[in-house]
């Protein structure tokens, strides 16, 4: 919190992996766990902060799977774009059904179940107190869903990106898999890009990088969590240029 007792962040961008919309399942929407990460959304709504959401889509259809298995790549990636849209509606009925008004704007257009995405329209809609949620990637193959959220988080002015993961920062291994993996409470963007850390891709920390917008890496399974960190409490981890301040 700030000083004054104020978030610290008035506009973020939450990026959510297809995978934490799975729960305990092994494929697809898990409506339980949407339901509770809708909460955790509808929770920060209410405090007055702007929120902007980017989903991915690897519990539906991931891409790069997709080309491994010999389909052809972009439209391979396609798919897993339509695949975000599927959960970006999923979202936004939770988010709707607890009285929140979201909007899901997507890179590729399809009036008929979204709006296209305009950069000033979800400008706006953020300014009326509606959470907008960026679907279908940057709307061209080859870019990850980490790289659409650090673009769309430059474009529509977010003063942080905050990426919900299985686990409570970044570590120096997969804590799951190597015992005694070194956590970090701050990071900066050279640091991840030097040691090769796997929190976001390389055009994900240079955008960030390039518009100075502070990375914060935090566990999604901890009930408030996501108020936690954009209240600067809680546990995570902060990737920002040495001289922005930890919060």
């Amino acid at each position: 919190m700030t000083d004054a007792g104020r978030p610290a962040y008035s506009r973020i961008l939450l990026k959510l992996s297809g995978e934490a919309l799975m729960g305990p399942s092994e494929y697809g929407l898990h409506a339980e766990t949407v339901n509770r990460l809708a909460d955790e959304v509808s929770a920060v709504v209410r405090t007055g902060i702007q929120v902007c959401l980017v989903i991915g889509g690897g519990n539906i259809f991931r891409g790069v799977a997709g080309a491994s298995a010999g389909m052809e790549r972009a439209s391979a990636d396609y798919m897993g774009m339509l695949a975000t849209v599927i959960n970006s509606l999923a979202v936004q009925n939770a988010l709707e059904q607890r009285d929140v008004p979201t909007r899901v704007l997507s890179a590729i257009p399809m009036q008929t179940v979204c709006e296209p995405y305009i950069r000033r329209r979800a400008i706006r809609h953020m300014e009326l107190g509606r959470v907008v949620i960026c679907a279908a990637g940057t709307g061209n193959p080859y870019f990850t869903t980490d790289t659409a959220a650090a673009l769309r988080a430059a474009e529509l002015g977010c003063e942080a990106l905050l990426k919900a993961t299985q686990v409570d920062g970044v570590y120096s291994a997969d804590p799951k898999k190597v015992k005694g993996a070194e956590r970090y409470d701050r990071l900066s963007y050279l640091d991840v890009l030097s040691r090769d850390l796997k929190v976001m891709d390389a055009s994900a920390i240079a955008l960030t990088r390039e518009n100075n917008i502070p990375i914060l890496v935090f566990s999604i399974h901890n009930p408030g969590a996501l108020a936690d960190v954009v209240a600067g409490k809680g546990r995570y981890t902060i990737i920002a240029e040495d001289s922005v301040p930890a919060r």
